[in-house]
């Protein structure tokens, strides 16, 4: 597949996930939802491989991809249901779209990929004062708010900093291997949570959260994270994490008219504060060339 094709794919994959990850755990607990999710995503990869014969390395280095890989699935997931418990589904998308600002900020100091210039500092800020337009908002919604924006925070670190330390361990096996070997890292940290905070099989599923956990497991889980190691490989740190540039908007309004979830001024606000902020951060450069003449450089 092309780069530009799978950077459309997970956009549009990454759109859609926080308003499954809701349904997906109604009437099942976060716990159970998340290890189905993962369980099923396993199999139908390891599928996949058998049919594609496509092996799965075991160097070191591998392993080592697999090891970061299945630590910060897991961290970032865990906290990500965990939260949907309290804040709605556009409001993962919005705090997910800080992970470029993340992302670059650990490229810089970890990877020496990019320098801190005036307009990354300047996107960062208004990064910053978006998410805490988020919380003002997200607070108002009800209860347990607060903690669940704070966890949601700390997922977008987790994922953000597991995709710097995969590029600085540099592994070039097959996306398809590569998200299997994580899959399988995180799938036990994943039961020991269930076990630990629920432990009981639902007696029954709903239609709905069934359907939302097979998408989440097909596309979210397999597709989804192969095409995004995909790019890990063949893109720079920063300009992966670019992807989540669009998912905030598309998955508020999918929230708003799917789910009716409400959208308070304070969190399109901060939306479009980190919107802008990461476009400054990615694209500031380019834009004070065509302001300032060149003569005045």
């Amino acid at each position: 597949m092309s780069l530009p094709a799978a950077f459309v794919s997970v956009i549009l994959i990454w759109s859609t996930t926080p308003l499954a990850i809701k349904w997906s755990a109604l009437g099942v607990g976060f716990s159970f939802a998340v290890f189905s999710r993962m369980a099923i995503g396993v199999l139908l990869c390891a599928v996949l491989l058998v049919v594609l014969r496509v092996s799965v390395p075991l160097h070191r280095r591998a392993l080592l991809a697999y090891v970061a890989g299945g630590v910060s699935m897991f961290g970032a997931m865990a906290l990500t249901y965990w939260s949907s418990q309290f804040v709605s589904s556009g409001m993962i998308a919005v705090l997910f779209g800080l992970s470029p600002l993340v992302t670059s900020l650990g490229a810089m100091l970890w990877l020496k990929e990019e320098a801190l210039t005036p307009n990354k500092i300047a996107g960062m800020v208004l990064g910053v004062l978006g998410l805490l337009l988020v919380f003002r908002g997200g607070l108002d919604v009800g209860e347990g708010s607060g903690a669940g924006l704070f966890a949601l925070f700390m997922a977008v670190v987790a994922q953000s900093l597991g995709l710097v330390w995969l590029k600085r361990i540099g592994d070039d096996s097959p996306p398809l291997a590569m998200t299997l070997g994580i899959l399988v890292v995180a799938l036990p940290l994943f039961f020991a949570a269930w076990w630990l905070v629920d432990g009981v099989v639902p007696v029954s599923i709903p239609e709905r959260a069934v359907a939302a956990t097979v998408y989440l497991a097909t596309f979210g889980s397999v597709l989804g994270f192969a095409l995004y190691y995909y790019l890990i490989k063949h893109m720079e740190a920063g300009r992966v994490a670019l992807i989540t540039l669009i998912t905030p908007v598309m998955a508020l309004l999918l929230g708003l008219g799917l789910n009716g979830e409400e959208v308070l001024p304070q969190v399109w606000l901060g939306a479009a504060c980190i919107l802008f902020g990461l476009s400054l951060h990615r694209w500031g450069t380019q834009w004070l060339g065509y302001v300032v003449p060149r003569r005045w450089k």
